[in-house]
């Protein structure tokens, strides 16, 4: 076999680009494109800080899990239990759908309450009815964060109460957000849901509770252009943070920030939205590549057919500074040549990398659009022959 590296595309003027700086207060920020991957705004994002309820998004993946495998569906109802009651004193100041213990609650109606009101007992109504009790399902959450490259965060609750093993990175937020954006797109709409009103309150004190608490604590969803989701939060402890995502021209950011010191979500919202239009504003993506599209067409030995075609999973895409584009950009495939057969359809068969002035700036596999199968004993044989009389 012969390592195969062909250059795709070539911007030979180089110049070097001066980028903005992004300025924030913040303890922690960091700003990627959903299409590239390409990291735009770091600071400290690789610092452990308590997430407060931004861990929501952990107790809701493996709820999406769930219900992705068909265990439970949107209608499914779960029991409330006592440690989820609204009397307990630990949801008196904290961020709850209201809930009593003995009733039950619709998976929809968790998963909204979740989202806009932020609830702390909907946390634990779901911790207790997959894992049995709180502590076991911060077994599940973490071994979720794992499954999905989330190495550093480790979890204490379902809720985000101050608690000292609720750890994350604002990456790995971010990666998170990636996630679920990406993985459960039928799901991921609920997240741009502005207000939720819960129908099925069973004290006077929680009818008035829900009356005058419906609005989604993101206030980006009500200030920002093509802002969808995720999720806000706050302790005094930690200060506010949200996980955020916009979709504007096309192009989706995800920004994380955290240990945010402003006066209350409305001043979050402000900081959030800044760091988004800097995104936007600075920086542009080039699409090189989509799913199906002809990145190279590779022999293959003992074949069925001669070669097969390299394409890409999903969208292969750069993120570069406005001000300097595409300038120094290369884009390369690297594979072996000619690759075995059998190939199915899906396979890594190489690498795509693309470069800007000698910097590698984005990679993703190419694997193969099509299954190639594997000749009979006897075409090998003949394959063989060939070869050895330089009639191949």
């Amino acid at each position: 076999m012969k390592k195969k590296l062909f250059v795709l595309f070539l911007s030979v003027f180089v110049s070097v680009a001066h980028g903005a700086e992004f300025k924030t207060k913040a303890k922690s920020v960091f700003l990627v494109d959903y299409d590239s991957g390409a990291e735009i705004v770091a600071k400290a994002a690789d610092t452990l800080m308590p997430p407060s309820s931004m861990i929501k998004l952990m107790t809701l993946a493996v709820l999406f899990d769930e219900l992705a495998a068909g265990n439970i569906t949107m209608d499914t109802r779960f029991p409330v239990g006592e440690n989820a009651d609204y009397n307990r004193p630990e949801w008196y100041p904290a961020s709850k759908i209201c809930l009593v213990a003995g009733q039950d609650i619709s998976v929809r109606d968790l998963i909204l309450g979740l989202i806009v009101l932020s609830g702390g007992d909907a946390s634990v109504v779901v911790a207790e009815k997959l894992a049995g009790s709180e502590n076991a399902f911060t077994a599940k959450m973490e071994k979720k964060a794992r499954s999905i490259g989330m190495e550093k965060s480790t979890f204490g609750n379902a809720s985000g109460l101050p608690d000292p093993n609720n750890l994350m990175t604002s990456r790995e937020l971010a990666i998170l957000a990636q996630h679920v954006i990406s993985d459960y797109p039928e799901i991921y709409p609920m997240f741009a849901t502005k207000r939720f009103e819960f129908k099925e309150h069973k004290t006077d004190w929680c009818r008035e509770w829900g009356r005058t608490h419906t609005v989604n604590y993101n206030k980006l969803l009500f200030t920002m252009r093509g802002a969808d989701g995720l999720k806000t939060g706050h302790t005094a402890q930690g200060g506010y943070g949200m996980v955020a995502s916009a979709k504007v021209g096309g192009r989706r950011l995800i920004g994380v920030i955290n240990g945010f010191n402003g006066k209350g979500h409305d001043a979050l919202a402000a900081e959030m939205k800044k760091l988004m239009e800097f995104g936007f504003n600075n920086t542009m993506n080039k699409v090189f590549y989509n799913p199906g599209d002809v990145v190279a067409e590779i022999p293959v030995w003992y074949g069925r057919v001669p070669s097969v075609v390299a394409t890409v999973a999903k969208p292969f895409a750069i993120t570069v500074d406005k001000e300097g584009g595409l300038n120094g950009v290369r884009v390369l495939a690297r594979f072996d040549e000619p690759i075995n057969a059998p190939v199915n359809t899906g396979d890594k068969i190489g690498e795509i990398i693309a470069e800007q002035n000698g910097r590698v700036i984005s990679r993703a596999p190419i694997v193969a659009k099509d299954s190639v199968r594997k000749i009979r004993f006897l075409g090998r044989a003949m394959k063989n022959i060939m070869v050895m009389f330089g009639w191949n």
